[in-house]
């Protein structure tokens, strides 16, 4: 075992605080990095907060890991010490499902193992995240970062905001030709612009808010729509190859429903704390629309992912702050005052 200086929190109550976890020592198949930098998600504030009622204290989030190699095991053949590496949602699966099989650990049939908050293969012990001075996690849920040393704290949303908005892209085969909609600015909403734009479509924003235009159109979408005015939305109605909504809170469906042209697919990928009113079935029965969902994306396709992304220059939009900073960060992400993204340099804890 090795202890590695965290920020975690100890009840639902608690702010995060420095604390000292345990890790294990390197397997044979596992790698063992310093972490540099770690993203913050929403599921972090949801996690030590309670919100989903399923959090064991003390409880250490983070999972938009971008670190360096500082050993790994005698059978690791892809990785070697000084590498640059990611860890994104999962750090294990059981490895033998059909879901497994088929490199979709995150559908995992027997559970796939959160990189906080789950309990580990094997042992059963509760895993921590990101926030954190070092790491150790099998390699193959381990991730080459190919992107430019100077990028990396603007890499780690990818291992979440970016492989949650690209697997569902690829998923449905957006390209060129195809008019997408991106529902939502926020983590996950700047991510699906720009990866929808790289990928050739022509991408269409959705925001209630007008003064999100200038930005989106910066970010890469063609057309920006106010989905409070009901002439903007009326304009676009039956267009729609696919679109991709990334609102954490509840909303009537039913008016992007209306957009989608016939065989159009709505894919959600934000999780509302309380449900979405029921669609009205003739929006979808009468056009032969799909409402679908997504979580993540395997480990195969989430370095797909992070390759993409670095051919094309992609990273996200990013605020950086110190690790004790955390609790002021969480209250600007409730009212949404980031853009896109906080990551902490771990350089601070």
């Amino acid at each position: 075992m090795s202890i590695a200086k965290a920020y975690a929190a100890t009840s639902p109550t608690a702010a995060l605080a420095p604390h000292n976890i345990e890790r294990r020592r390197p397997g044979a198949q596992d790698v063992a990095m310093d972490v540099l930098y770690c993203g913050v998600c929403h599921s972090d504030l949801h996690t030590v907060r309670n919100e989903w009622q399923n959090a064991i204290y003390p409880a250490v989030p983070g999972h938009e890991i971008v670190g360096r190699v500082t050993a790994v095991g005698n059978l690791v053949s892809k990785y070697k010490v000084g590498d640059i590496v990611g860890v994104g949602c999962m750090v294990d699966s059981c490895q033998h499902c059909s879901a497994c099989a088929e490199d979709l650990e995150q559908y995992c049939d027997n559970g796939m193992t959160g990189t906080y908050n789950s309990p580990e293969q094997g042992t059963g012990a509760n895993t921590y995240g990101g926030y954190s001075s070092h790491i150790v996690v099998r390699e193959s849920f381990v991730l080459k970062v190919s992107h430019a040393e100077s990028d990396l704290a603007a890499v780690a949303p990818l291992l979440c905001a970016g492989i949650t908005t690209y697997s569902p892209l690829r998923q449905w085969k957006v390209g060129p030709g195809q008019k997408v909609g991106i529902v939502g600015l926020g983590g996950l909403g700047h991510m699906g612009v720009k990866i929808a734009a790289a990928m050739g479509a022509h991408v269409v924003l959705f925001t209630t808010s007008a003064s999100k235009r200038e930005d989106a159109l910066r970010l890469g979408a063609k057309e920006v729509v106010v989905s409070k005015n009901a002439d903007e939305m009326a304009a676009h109605a039956n267009s729609f190859d696919f679109i991709l909504n990334t609102v954490a809170a509840s909303h009537n469906l039913d008016d992007f429903i209306a957009l989608l042209k016939r065989d159009g697919t709505m894919t959600l990928v934000g999780a509302p704390e309380h449900a979405h009113p029921s669609p009205n079935v003739f929006g979808l029965i009468m056009r032969r629309r799909r409402i679908a969902g997504s979580l993540i994306g395997g480990i195969r396709e989430t370095q797909e992912m992070l390759d993409f992304c670095a051919q094309h220059g992609i990273t996200a939009d990013i605020e950086t702050i110190a690790m004790d900073q955390i609790e002021a960060a969480y209250a600007r992400m409730l009212k949404s005052d980031v853009k896109y993204r906080f990551v902490i340099d771990m350089a601070t804890l």
